[in-house]
């Protein structure tokens, strides 16, 4: 999914300097919350005779898919159209829509006001005056609004100013001049009232050159100073007019835009992704057609009301009767919302997008290493950014087009700039894993206080300064440590074991405090929270950081689970309290598993070994089989005195028995194959030989060492074994029986030979 870095909402207050001043600490980024902050906007819409009436349909399209894309309730808009005055009974300007709020009722309001814009006609004044659009624009935003709001005009124009027939402009040779002159002014007016211009370009070729000025005759810096958010011309196209407004609102409202999947038509589901970051956002879905219904899910599956509050998130739903309506959800659920559209039949031919507007707070966690540096020392710096509850944030996505700027101040030297990065390179150990760092050589002239700060600044999030006070060490301290604390991951509840080693020169006890910071309070907590170190004591103690129980985390666990980002900081507490450590902790923590995903290698582990043993099984039974199967065993008639009447080799038989009788006894005795014969034979799977079956008798080892009698006359032999190497597979009966060797046609094998 595409995601588009356009600019942090906020207005000037977002836009902190680089250092916070002298004694201020910024307030871990748990600890506050900074409310949505509302947005004063007018829209003035190009009513004149330069534009089609197709154009004049895309602006008033345009016109009230502002108002829905907006996610502050304490917004405020009104809509004019705007052409020239070109006698003393016409106006330059049209009030269609007053000042209004941008609650759920108010935003439907916008959408039918927005239809008495008209184009106009010769009788009504066809120019285009854009100094009285832009002042009427400063004008409504400026006069009883609050101005630490944003303020924001968009001008929906070609881009082509006609003031060539109105007599305002005085004398008709000098009018373009003077129009033009008025429109500098005008736009003076609007840069010293702090309101920003964003011309779209409707029309076959609007004039862009022209909109590109008056986007910069404007204010330009509503927002953090980042090129995404400062004021520029888009050109609008009527096909793609939702898609193409979203992401112009989001630049200069200072939001993120995330474009869903393609457009699918009803009955469909879709999902579209929210950041971690997001503190407020609206899901804006474009029907195409007011009959179909929208259902939304969050990403743990739950089916969320439009209006009211569930779990820790609250809704409000605008334009649910329109062709496009939006959710707007304060403290979102970060993860894969689904979005299911279903129609009635006649209503299903227009496909359905998805996309959203949302803003967060992106915190960070700042680190010097060491705490307490010498004059000389070579330091590191580490900005590791968190979501407002303190989680880590690690897919680069989320932090798209940041800017992060730091300075090592202190006394005895200026200011020094640091250049931190994630790009995993020099001080930086690793690329695009969320935490920024540099270094720097602390002067030899410092003494006394230091401190490091660092600004975060990025589009649709709000900027967050950090700063780390330490101070500069006189020769050696009385006590060092270092901790060994490492990245884990574990359950709700679940524990993380390291070391600290401590050394103790002085002759004196010194009390350590531990803490976990810039972590939510009670998601992480450190044991012992306090160790004395006894004079001259030097070796290692235990230190165990516990993840709170699964109940703290609420539903922003989810499946995925959640990365804790903390710093455990090692305090001296003697004499005058000194940081000596302050050491990243990561912890990734999961939900318990459920039994299947506890026990499930157990069970598929306990299955493995069944189907093994079944196979053991089998192979063992295959074994004995073909340790007994006949096929091939030399089976020798051999006479009184020793002579070998006749030879016959045996097949595979029935349940390894191979089953004949002796043919003609006491004229020309040979053997044949007979189902239910008298006599059988198998092999010896014990000792070598054959085993010599007599039907109601007993069995018979027959081994090369001599022949066994088999009836009066007759005594039974083994010859050759013609046992091929591997054992015979089972093919397929040929249409005519083949004869074995030594065999007569009536001793070949019968159906009962089949088995192996």
């Amino acid at each position: 999914m595409r995601r588009a870095a356009v600019g942090a909402l906020a207005g000037a207050a977002l836009c902190g300097a680089l250092l916070a001043p002298p004694g201020h600490d910024p307030v871990p980024a748990a600890d506050t919350r900074q409310a949505f902050p509302a947005v004063n906007y007018a829209v003035a819409v190009d009513e004149s005779a330069s534009l089609s009436a197709a154009d004049m349909k895309a602006e008033k399209a345009a016109a009230a898919r502002i108002a829905l894309g907006d996610v502050s309730s304490q917004s405020h808009v009104t809509v004019f159209g705007f052409a020239a005055a070109e006698s003393d009974d016409q106006r330059a300007v049209d009030p269609v829509c007053p000042r209004t709020a941008l609650d759920a009722a108010g935003r439907d309001t916008i959408g039918g006001c927005v239809t008495k814009l008209r184009g106009r006609t010769k009788s009504q004044g066809t120019g285009t005056d854009f100094p009285s659009a832009i002042r009427q624009g400063v004008h409504d935003l400026t006069h009883g609004t609050d101005p630490s709001q944003p303020r924001v005009l968009f001008l929906l124009t070609d881009g082509y100013m006609d003031v060539g027939d109105s007599p305002k402009y005085g004398d008709p040779a000098h009018r373009d001049d003077e129009g033009d002159r008025q429109l500098r002014l005008a736009l003076k007016e609007a840069r010293d009232e702090h309101v920003q211009v964003w011309p779209l370009g409707f029309g076959a070729q609007p004039r862009m050159a022209e909109l590109k000025r008056m986007a910069a005759g404007g204010y330009q810096k509503g927002c953090v100073d980042l090129p995404s958010a400062t004021p520029g011309p888009r050109k609008v196209e009527p096909e793609a007019i939702g898609t193409t407004l979203e992401d112009i609102f989001a630049a200069a409202h200072c939001l993120r835009h995330e474009r869903g999947p393609a457009p699918k038509r009803p009955p469909s589901t879709q999902e579209i992704a929210i950041s971690p970051l997001a503190t407020v956002g609206s899901i804006v879905v474009d029907k195409g057609d007011p009959a179909v219904e929208i259902t939304y899910y969050d990403p743990n599956g739950n089916k969320v009301p439009t209006h009211g509050k569930y779990h820790k998130s609250s809704f409000e739903l605008a334009g649910g009767n329109g062709v496009v309506e939006a959710l707007k959800i304060v403290d979102p659920l970060p993860g894969p919302w689904k979005v299911k559209a279903e129609a009635p039949e006649g209503h299903r031919s227009l496909p359905v997008s998805v996309s959203v507007l949302w803003q967060g707070e992106l915190r960070g966690a700042i680190t010097m290493d060491p705490p307490s540096p010498q004059a000389g020392d070579q330091v590191k710096v580490t900005m590791r950014l968190q979501t407002r509850e303190g989680y880590q944030i690690k897919d680069p996505r989320d932090y798209d087009g940041l800017r992060v700027r730091s300075a090592l101040t202190g006394d005895g030297f200026t200011p020094l700039k640091l250049d931190l990065a994630d790009d995993g390179k020099a001080a930086d150990p690793t690329a695009s894993d969320g935490s920024f760092t540099g270094s720097v050589r602390v002067p030899e002239d410092a003494s006394g206080a230091l401190k490091v700060s660092a600004t975060l600044t990025a589009a649709g999030l709000s900027a967050d300064t950090r700063s780390e006070s330490g101070e500069v060490a006189p020769g050696q301290l009385p006590v060092t440590t270092s901790l060994d604390l490492p990245a884990a991951d574990g359950h709700p509840g679940a524990r993380v074991t390291g070391t600290l080693a401590v050394h103790n020169t002085s002759g004196a006890a010194h009390t350590l405090r531990l803490a976990v910071a810039d972590l939510q309070p009670g998601l992480l907590s450190v044991d012992p929270a306090r160790i004395t170190v006894a004079p001259g004591e030097s070796g290692t103690r235990k230190v165990t950081v516990e993840v709170a129980p699964a109940g703290v985390f609420g539903d922003r666990l989810g499946g995925d689970g959640l990365s804790l980002a903390g710093t455990v900081t090692v305090t001296d507490t003697t004499d005058h309290a000194r940081t000596l450590v302050r050491s990243p902790l990561s912890v990734r923590v999961t939900p318990e598993p459920g039994f299947w995903d506890k026990y499930k290698w157990m069970v598929l582990g306990a299955a493995a070994l069944l189907v093994v043993l079944a196979l053991v099984a089998v192979a063992r039974v295959r074994q004995r089989r073909r340790a007994k199967d006949p096929y091939g065993l030399t089976l020798q008639l051999v006479s009184e005195d020793g002579s070998v009447l006749s030879e016959h080799q045996a097949g595979h038989g029935q349940k390894q028995w191979y089953e004949f009788t002796v043919a003609e006894p006491h004229r020309s005795p040979r053997i044949e194959r007979r189902p239910h014969g008298p006599y059988a034979v198998q092999r010896d799977p014990r000792g070598g030989g054959a085993v010599l079956r007599r039907k109601g008798g007993g069995r018979t080892p027959v081994t090369a060492r001599g022949p066994v009698p088999l009836t009066e006359t007759l005594q039974l032999a083994l010859g050759e074994d013609r046992r091929p190497p591997k054992p015979n597979r089972r093919r397929r009966q040929p249409s005519s029986p083949r004869r074995e060797p030594g065999t007569t046609e009536s001793s070949a094998p019968s159906a009962y030979s089949s088995y192996e």
